[in-house]
């Protein structure tokens, strides 16, 4: 279940990018939410994406707020008190590490 929901959490986002025409750099980008953030430097992604690196940190920081946004959201809408999101999300990871 954990897996299903951040699956549906990156549609999500995966959506608001094709949307607003940025397909490109969400699938450049993505990567540091699904791998470690390591495992790409962002000079190869400004490369990939012909961007200065800067450019790619604001966007992966905008990236992770949209995220973290549209997690919360989602366990919002599966939990009866709003006080109860934080532990849920704690939980989630929690799960996913196990």
């Amino acid at each position: 279940m954990a897996r299903t929901l951040i699956g549906r959490v990156l549609n999500l986002l995966k959506e608001e990018y094709e949307l607003a025409g940025k397909s490109v750099n969400f699938d450049q980008l993505k990567i540091v939410l699904t791998e470690h953030p390591q495992s790409l430097p962002y000079a190869q992604i400004a490369a990939r994406l012909r961007t200065s690196e800067a450019a790619v940190a604001t966007a992966v920081h905008r990236l992770r707020h949209r995220y973290k946004a549209i997690l919360r959201r989602e366990i919002a809408a599966t939990v009866a008190d709003p006080a109860d999101v934080d532990d849920e999300i704690c939980e989630l990871f929690e799960a996913l590490r196990s």
